[in-house]
């Protein structure tokens, strides 16, 4: 039977997105729950296959019709053996063989890789990135995630765990971090941060509305936004001195914040980092939102399985 399908998984720290995608990536349907409301390992693993289930059977599709099963983990994995090595924010993941779980789950067969790394990938593919040569791309959310173009190809490192931007050190210090450090970028800009700062001037605030507040001006909303900008503006001039890149792609809910932490970045950077990777470098807003993560999932299957997109598409 022809394989007409493939699946594509976000498991993030604070919600799991379950897409079902046809051959030319065009998701048919999607289902997102809150990721900790399935406490435990394998209560996670279960809503994962029930829901996956759930969507073949309301579409009427066999598991002939799937080419697999992708899957974006936050934190990092072997994505040559499928297994996780951790999650900085959840519990439970320590040297797991999840493709092997839910393969064995499904029966279907199913590849992990970094959240970060495919939205790199579906980036690079299909969306912000799609002309550029050596990339960066990050996602600002609950966590700070990193993924690496080199050349063309994503760039994975010695041992699969390159492109962890939210832990490079901030300062000797500072907060605690996820990953059981102190001082980390993720620790100074992830959403709970930003939160807790925005706490003392405006109670219980959400991030969009914070965002709002910035552009119509509030200037301690502003004086925040901008600081987060530097505050990533100074770890990006390391990236741009050392990797000399000619596109920085920036999304995640944090990126919502728009032109004032933008400018803020790319001020930063105009004023510390080197001549001429400056005067190269794009700073860009990721164009494929909240489906990057499904999107560069289904990427993944149909790669290995030999039937990627064409580099360049329209």
């Amino acid at each position: 039977m022809a394989q007409n399908f493939v699946i594509g998984i976000d498991l993030g720290g604070t919600n799991t997105k379950i897409g079902l995608l046809d051959s030319h990536l065009k998701i048919k349907k999607k289902v997102i729950f809150p990721t900790q409301k399935f406490a435990g390992r394998d209560n996670l693993i279960n809503a994962v296959c029930s829901n996956i289930k759930k969507l073949l059977y309301e579409y009427r599709i066999s598991k002939g019709e799937i080419s697999g099963i992708g899957i974006g983990l936050p934190g990092p994995i072997d994505a040559k053996r499928g297994v996780v090595h951790y999650f900085p924010n959840i519990r439970g993941f320590k040297n797991v063989s999840l493709a092997k779980l839910i393969r064995a789950k499904t029966g279907i067969s199913a590849l992990i890789d970094n959240d970060v790394n495919l939205i790199t990938l579906a980036e690079f593919k299909l969306g912000a990135g799609r002309f550029s040569h050596n990339m960066v791309c990050l996602t600002l959310g609950t966590g700070v995630g990193g993924g690496i173009i080199v050349e063309g190809q994503l760039y994975r490192g010695s041992s699969g765990s390159a492109g962890e931007l939210g832990h490079i050190p901030v300062s000797f210090g500072g907060p605690k971090c996820g990953c059981g450090a102190t001082g980390c970028l993720e620790s100074y800009i992830g959403n709970n941060r930003i939160l807790r700062k925005a706490h003392k001037s405006f109670g219980n605030i959400k991030l969009e509305e914070l965002s709002r507040k910035a552009k119509e001006g509030n200037r301690e909303a502003k004086k925040l936004w901008q600081d987060v900008g530097k505050c990533l503006g100074l770890v990006l001039c390391g990236v741009v001195n050392f990797f000399n890149p000619d596109t920085i792609v920036i999304g995640g809910g944090i990126s919502g914040a728009g032109s004032i932490l933008f400018n803020s970045v790319k001020n930063v950077i105009k004023k510390r980092a080197m001549v001429p990777s400056r005067n190269i470098v794009k700073i860009v807003k990721a164009r494929l939102g909240q489906d990057a993560g499904i999107i560069g999932a289904g990427l993944l299957v149909l790669e290995r399985e030999g039937l990627g997109l064409n580099k360049r598409v329209s």
